[in-house]
């Protein structure tokens, strides 16, 4: 995350002497990424971070795969996932490879009997339904339609939500997740052409610390399993921090998409990316002005990655059949483009209300035993005049 940010309060200098009112220390924690190479906070606890008290139950939470090998275009309907009471049991992948875990989520309760930590992944959920507050140990971000919450590996959080009705796209990267580089300058501002800035990001706020002793569960997520361990002080036990690493939100309504006279390709949508996958963000925008200027996408290969599109809202003008909720797949290996129609049918329009997210992988794509259940079956099909 190339910003600094910083609540509560810290020493003057790092790695030294911060005491409390009663003389005693704070305890200092180094929250960083890529050994001490990435990006990273200071954080200042009351308690010291290391108080395992116990370790309870593990359970294999690893996706479980219906096909390996997957050369059919797929139509997922999103809505069709049942919602769940817990959190974590409402999270469903659906698409996965060694580099990402894709999936959807419909969860009803708020997280606020146990904390959770993601110390493989990066996470970033994607609020589709619903409003809340994401509740993490260096501060609070209120959360609402349209909003992309990126939660660093290694965060220790509840979520709350303020209704039953959530419905919620997330990714599990195993690499860190970034804003696009081509966006940044080389101290890492984002530049003048760039569809968004610094100004548009959620940061923490509203720092919550907690000086208790008890037993605290956290489930830790590692290597695909999901550990129940028991702190002997409330992880929420923060009094400052600074640095670059932490959570924060950003929405999708604050995406400024990048027009031209001819049909621009997708990277213009970028909004996030990793060394094994990119996330992009379409959103209503005027269409291509060159007086001859067909608005649809071309017919393009995708030689080089599985291409998934969660469709959020609007009239996605490339495609029929689709609604909110939706989940196309165009796996690497055949071409794919505007369905039947629809290419002819943009050329005059002025413009587009729609509104999705994509997200393209480098590695194919694995279809769960979960994608399955809410496949329509024929979508591969749908090309066929």
């Amino acid at each position: 995350m190339p910003i600094y940010h910083k609540l509560g309060r810290i020493p003057q200098k790092r790695h030294t002497q911060f005491t409390k009112p009663d003389g005693s220390l704070y305890y200092e924690q180094l929250f960083g990424t890529i050994g001490f190479d990435g990006m990273s906070s200071l954080i200042y606890h009351e308690h010291r971070p290391t108080q395992v008290s116990a370790i309870g139950d593990s359970i294999d939470v690893n996706p479980k795969i219906a096909v390996s090998h997957n050369i059919a275009s797929r139509k997922l309907i999103g809505f069709d996932v049942k919602p769940k009471d817990d959190f974590l049991d409402a999270r469903e992948p659906l698409l996965v490879n060694s580099d990402v875990h894709i999936g959807l989520a419909a969860p009803k309760k708020s997280l606020n009997e146990y904390f959770y930590k993601n110390s493989d992944a990066d996470e970033m959920l994607f609020i589709h339904k619903g409003t809340g507050t994401l509740r993490t140990f260096l501060g609070n971000i209120h959360f609402e339609y349209g909003d992309y919450l990126i939660i660093p590996r290694g965060m220790i959080y509840q979520i709350e939500f303020d209704s039953e009705d959530n419905r919620i796209l997330y990714a599990e990267s195993f690499h860190p997740i970034y804003t696009p580089k081509r966006y940044r300058n080389w101290f890492g501002q984002l530049l003048e052409h760039s569809p968004f800035c610094e100004r548009d990001y959620k940061l923490p706020q509203d720092l919550e610390t907690y000086d208790e002793k008890g037993e605290f569960v956290i489930k830790v997520k590692k290597q695909g399993m999901l550990h129940s361990l028991v702190y002997a002080t409330h992880p929420f036990d923060v009094v400052g921090w600074d640095g670059y690493n932490f959570p924060y939100g950003f929405s999708i309504h604050n995406f400024e998409p990048i027009t031209g006279r001819v049909h621009q390709p997708p990277p213009v949508h970028q909004t996030f990316e990793t060394g094994a996958f990119v996330i992009c963000s379409f959103c209503p925008r005027l269409y291509d002005y060159h007086p001859k200027a067909i608005p649809a996408p071309y017919n393009h290969s995708n030689i080089d990655s599985d291409e998934v599109l969660y469709y959020v809202d609007g009239d996605f003008m490339s495609r029929t059949g689709i609604g909110p909720g939706y989940i196309s797949l165009h796996p690497a290996g055949i071409p794919h483009g505007p369905h039947p129609g629809t290419y002819e049918a943009s050329i005059g329009k002025k413009g587009t209300e729609e509104l999705a997210v994509m997200i393209d992988t480098f590695k194919p794509l694995q279809i769960t035993e979960n994608a399955l259940k809410i496949d329509d079956g024929s979508y591969y099909k749908s090309w066929v005049e």
